[in-house]
């Protein structure tokens, strides 16, 4: 269970990116550009590590994706005032019910 760990590490440093990146769309510099791209580049390790570990390349690829997804939406709906509609909103229930899913043995 260590590649957990790593999938959790890889979406925190995805989300620091991601929000870098925000920054950058908004308020420019290379500052914040290195940040964001030093960030991804983190992030992978992350990932790297969680292969190794045993995530397996499916069902880390979808913890990811889904788990990143859903913090990134919610960080841009309470932090950045993003909109989102319902079918959106259905999505990400969806994927919520993908992770369970993911997990249930």
């Amino acid at each position: 269970m260590q590649w957990i760990i790593g999938l959790f590490l890889l979406i925190t440093f995805e989300i620091v990116a991601d929000i870098i990146s925000k920054e950058y769309a908004l308020k420019g510099g290379w500052m914040l550009w290195c940040g964001a791209i030093a960030g991804y580049v983190v992030a992978n390790i992350f990932w790297l590590s969680a292969i190794k570990n045993g995530s397996g390349l499916a069902r880390g690829a979808i913890i990811f994706s889904v788990g990143s997804a859903i913090v990134a939406t919610i960080i841009g709906l309470v932090i950045y005032h993003e909109k989102t509609n319902t079918v959106q909103l259905a999505g990400m229930g969806l994927g919520l019910l993908s992770l369970v899913l993911i997990f249930w043995e």
